[in-house]
């Protein structure tokens, strides 16, 4: 069974703009995942600062290279999809190239509000 990416209806998964992710084809998976998991390192940091009760400000110091580290895999991603699966559906044209556009434009916006 193919994997659905999350958000989408597993009814929707064979809809033409979905596809291999170009970021495994780049040999990235690897970085990303490493960035990942010293993410959730970082996490299991943060509440283990709670429960012993330390002082807020080196909680929200840690919060904030969280947040970054994240921002950074984030903006990653999305560099990948740009110079991948929105330049090949520009290339291809047609109603595939709207759909990625769409689709580039709306994570950047959840992005900055975020």
């Amino acid at each position: 069974m193919p994997h659905t990416p999350p958000g989408r209806s597993q009814a929707g998964a064979d809809a033409p703009h979905e596809h291999q992710h170009s970021y495994i084809a780049n040999n990235t998976k690897g970085d990303y995942l490493k960035r990942l998991r010293r993410i959730e390192g970082q996490a299991r940091g943060l509440q283990r600062m709670v429960e012993e009760e330390k002082y807020c400000i080196d909680i929200l110091t840690q919060i904030s290279a969280m947040t970054k580290a994240l921002e950074a895999v984030a903006l990653g991603l999305l560099d990948e999809h740009m110079a991948h699966c929105v330049v090949d559906a520009v290339a291809a044209g047609g109603e595939e190239a709207q759909i990625k556009l769409k689709e580039a434009s709306d994570a950047i916006a959840r992005l900055v509000r975020s």
